[in-house]
């Protein structure tokens, strides 16, 4: 096989696959290959702390594509990882040493979980749930009835807990927040959130934050700035670092990710970013905006894969994503670069719809069984629609 492509894509999530859809669908030719450290066909990950946790569906119903449309694509899959790009020369070096060329290269890398700094937070117990390969190692070390503690009250740390819960589990869920979420969306939709939580069974403790993690025998203790919790396993989700090493050095970073424009082009000749290793201009918000959504690596790699086959394309689309806790749906949109106002309009049998503003114009809006309200809402954020 040659290793000279046309396109090559670093990264197997779902960025990656879509930059190659796109590249196919705009008539790219030529030979394309994807690098995937996980060596494995691109996959769902979403399911990763909701269905596939608690057992409701199989890995099999994961993979975005089956292994045949490698082939009738055209697309060769590597496994392995980047570890050094040379855009001058248009090469990728793999860690074994093998290095690959092309004529246009997407990096979707994506990002890799953070830990908290602070001590024990590396002890082999205190699991991240990313990839396949964590909710597997997570899987075997709980038992039926095993008592969890999960650190972090965002998104992916409130569907773990409930998730978690709804396999049996004793379930604390750790915080430095006032509410779930209450940064990003605001104290009322937190305290939604919260009572979720509660009425799934999950201990809260909140407004706590973690100085130390401490091994004593098969139990980790989690000493709080006021108490301790403690249990045979902890899951933290505190958030995500772009992987951005490949142009470290190269490019001038903002927050660790790789700026891009609307068209996902690099600074870099020949090189696009796209997922949630970038931070890529949107031209309806006017600004380049940072996203971690499943949906936004899915269109961003789209647009990538179109501007690398010579079409013209942008990043338009306002970021979103549905998040579900326990039995409930949140549908949130938003620029997600923060506002000044909130407005929660509440409803009947625990529906409810939470408007966010910034200077003047609608930014956000989350919504829980309130669909018409989330589609509303995202129409009024991208045509920037006044507060009122």
């Amino acid at each position: 096989m040659s290793d000279a492509f046309s396109l090559l894509v670093i990264g197997g999530g779902p960025a990656g696959l879509a930059a190659v859809r796109a590249f196919r669908e705009a008539g790219g030719a030529g030979p394309v290959a994807i690098v995937a450290d996980e060596r494995r066909m691109p996959y769902r990950r979403p399911p990763l702390t909701k269905e596939l946790m608690r057992d409701e569906i199989s890995e099999d119903e994961l993979p975005l594509e089956d292994e045949e449309w490698l082939s009738r694509q055209r697309v060769a899959l590597v496994g392995g990882r980047a570890v050094a790009l040379a855009a001058g020369e248009h090469e990728v070096i793999l860690s074994g040493g093998r290095t690959l060329t092309y004529d246009r290269c997407v990096i979707a890398t994506g990002a890799e979980p953070k830990r908290l700094p602070v001590p024990g937070s590396d002890d082999p117990a205190v699991s991240v749930v990313r990839s396949l390969d964590d909710l597997r190692e997570l899987k075997r070390r709980l038992r039926f009835g095993a008592e969890v503690i999960v650190i972090g009250s965002g998104f992916i740390g409130c569907e773990i807990a409930a998730s978690l819960r709804r396999r049996e589990h004793r379930v604390t869920l750790v915080s430095d927040e006032p509410a779930p979420n209450a940064r990003r969306l605001g104290s009322r939709a937190g305290s939604e959130i919260a009572r979720w939580l509660a009425q799934e069974g999950v201990e809260l403790r909140l407004d706590a934050a973690v100085e130390a993690i401490e091994r004593r025998g098969h139990q980790l203790h989690v000493h709080l700035r006021s108490g301790e919790v403690a249990a045979p396993v902890v899951v933290m989700a505190v958030g995500v670092t772009p992987r951005s090493e490949l142009v470290t050095g190269a490019v001038e970073l903002h927050h660790g990710a790789i700026p891009v424009d609307s068209s996902l082009r690099t600074a870099l000749p020949d090189v696009l970013a796209a997922g949630d290793v970038c931070c890529a201009h949107n031209d309806a918000a006017g600004r380049a905006l940072r996203v971690e959504h499943w949906g936004d690596a899915l269109g961003q790699g789209a647009v990538a894969g179109r501007s690398a086959a010579g079409v013209a394309a942008g990043w338009d689309d306002v970021p979103g994503f549905w998040s579900v806790v326990g039995p409930r749906t949140l549908k949130y949109a938003a620029w997600g670069d923060g506002y000044d106002e909130e407005r929660f309009e509440p409803g009947a049998d625990g529906a409810f719809t939470a408007w966010y503003g910034r200077e003047g114009a609608v930014v956000g809006v989350l919504a829980h069984n309130r669909d018409e309200d989330y589609e509303h809402g995202r129409e009024r954020i991208a045509e920037g629609a006044a507060w009122s």
